[in-house]
């Protein structure tokens, strides 16, 4: 069993920084690509970026000036730097992450979801 967990939400002012984390354990052969999403209340779901097993980044457009996303490929995390953060930024953030488990079946990959840390800004 794969098991991702965040770290590193809460409750910023508009205009400071957060960073978060995510830590992926167990059955781990290969990890590919690795995703933040963010889902606010009464919204859907969002892509907030992704970078793949070769680094190439993606960000949603509201954030790409803002945000930064980076993996550590030797400890199995991935991060997500936020600056000049405001109220639209206010959800439950979720890492995601494309695993393969067993390296006896490695052409099989499968989605694994963390449990979601809340990031709030509010003066």
């Amino acid at each position: 069993q794969v098991r991702l967990v965040e770290s590193g939400g809460g409750l910023v002012q508009p205009g400071w920084s957060l960073t978060l984390s995510c830590a992926a354990s167990g059955s781990i052969f290969k990890i590919n690509d690795m995703r933040w999403y963010r889902q606010a209340p009464g919204l859907q779901r969002e892509l907030v970026a992704s970078i793949t097993s070769d680094d190439s980044r993606y960000y949603l457009e509201s954030v790409k000036d803002r945000f930064a996303i980076s993996r550590d490929n030797s400890k199995n995390m991935v991060y997500l730097q936020m600056n000049s953060l405001n109220s639209e930024d206010t959800a439950v953030y979720y890492c995601n992450a494309e695993v393969a488990p067993d390296a006896s079946r490695w052409w099989e990959e499968y989605d694994y979801w963390g449990q979601g840390t809340q990031v709030t800004v509010s003066s």
